[in-house]
């Protein structure tokens, strides 16, 4: 392996594609992870807030996940299997019933599709169409839900909308819980459309969103508007889907982040942290009647990954069978949530987004977010923005992060902001 950074930075300039994102703000190499730190080449550590973009939920490199992948591998344990029957996928399976699905009411049928988070909102999109002859969806102002064609005609996010193309059809925009100024609800809004044989908006397939928008800037939903949606969805013959790939497997409290408002989806998106160990796997949830693809209608070959489904078993049995890892979740979103309230008095007009151990402060100021990122990695904290002008410093700190390092990273945190804010430039806005 080579060991000179500058070679290695040099290498990825020359070679990688364009397209690269989060390592332009975090210009060093990786070489070591464990539970919520990153270890650079130079040997320096950094607290991960960044946590893969949510995939990371227990952490880096879990001991437990960890020690039954070797086994597994070393037992020569299939490593690929379409979607063979394996004792690794029966394992999941079981322990996804069990303790995930029974336990909240859940008759959903699962189904691996390829191991994106787009790949399973593809998937979703298919099947409300099918099931119900018709062609659109509803979706959401700020919503993202991935940048493959079908995915990213439902994503609301200009920048990654102009890199399709072609034309994005099939999708009505509507204003997302909050959106409209002056708190005008916007599920009356939903209702008068979708109530008016002349407002333009065909009768839907399918209503798709976030009870978190993630990318779209920490807008957390309301429960009772979130009620609404569901029951509009119902009243109008449409498939409601609750796309959880960011605010999922205890992101944002429970393992679904609708699970106290009182709805039942019809089809549930799941990706990212479903694996437990940043492996990709996805998910498509749908209830029983809704399950109408015939054989391979979604194929993929990487429809289920078996050492995915390996590291998920266990993260099922070591985080999901009693309310113990909750209840440390919950206690850290307070804190948590103490801290951006300490930090906003820090920046006049900002105001805190979120919910759950998925929050951030809104700075008003893309330019100004940036800065206190670049600042906290500076300092030792890996942490990312979001938002329509990526004016949100979004905190997605892995839900394992231990008290000590969780609060020397928000201090990091706070320090960034000040230091930021105290600069000539900022100071004079």
């Amino acid at each position: 392996m080579p060991t000179d950074t500058s070679a290695e930075i040099s290498i990825f300039k020359r070679r990688e594609s364009e397209t690269r994102s989060y390592c332009r703000g975090f210009d060093t190499v990786f070489t070591r992870a464990s539970g919520s730190e990153l270890t650079d080449d130079k040997g320096r550590r950094y607290i991960d807030f960044l946590a893969g973009c949510s995939s990371l939920n227990y952490g880096h490199n879990d001991p437990d996940m960890k020690a039954a992948l070797i086994e597994h591998i070393s037992s020569d344990g299939l490593a690929h299997g379409l979607d063979l029957h394996t004792d690794a996928k029966a394992a999941f399976l079981e322990a996804f019933d069990q303790q995930i699905l029974r336990p909240r009411s859940m008759d959903h049928k699962v189904m691996f599709t390829g191991p994106t988070g787009a790949n399973a909102v593809e998937a979703a999109l298919k099947l409300a169409r099918k099931a119900t002859g018709r062609t659109n969806v509803i979706a959401f102002t700020n919503g993202f839900h991935g940048v493959t064609m079908g995915a990213l005609a439902a994503t609301g996010n200009g920048y990654h909308r102009g890199g399709a193309g072609m034309a994005l059809n099939g999708v009505t925009r509507m204003p997302y819980d909050g959106y409209l100024p002056g708190g005008a609800d916007t599920a009356d809004y939903l209702e008068a459309m979708l109530n008016d044989r002349s407002s333009g908006v065909d009768a839907p397939a399918a209503i798709l969103l976030e009870t978190v928008q993630g990318e779209g800037g920490l807008n957390a939903a309301s429960p009772e508007w979130v009620q609404r949606i569901a029951a509009l969805a119902k009243d109008h013959g449409a498939l409601l889907i609750i796309d959880d790939i960011q605010a999922g497997c205890g992101r944002t409290g429970g393992f679904f982040s609708f699970e106290e408002m009182g709805i039942t989806p019809d089809i549930v998106t799941l990706a990212k942290s479903v694996s437990g160990f940043g492996l990709p796997m996805a998910l498509m949830l749908v209830r029983p009647q809704h399950d109408i693809f015939g054989p391979a209608e979604h194929n993929g070959t990487f429809r289920g990954n078996t050492h995915a489904f390996v590291t998920a078993w266990v993260a099922i049995r070591k985080f999901w069978t009693d309310d113990r890892f909750q209840r440390d979740v919950a206690a850290k979103s307070r804190l948590l949530t103490a801290a951006l309230e300490e930090m906003s008095e820090l920046l006049p007009g900002s105001c805190l987004k979120g919910r759950g151990m998925m929050q951030g402060l809104d700075v008003g100021s893309g330019e100004l977010a940036a800065s206190i990122c670049a600042c906290a990695f500076e300092n030792g904290l890996i942490i990312e923005t979001s938002g329509s002008e990526d004016q949100v410093v979004k905190v997605l700190a892995p839900l394992t992060t231990d008290n000590e390092t969780f609060l020397k990273g928000l201090k990091i945190l706070r320090d960034a902001i000040r230091g930021v804010t105290d600069s000539s430039k900022f100071a004079a806005e």
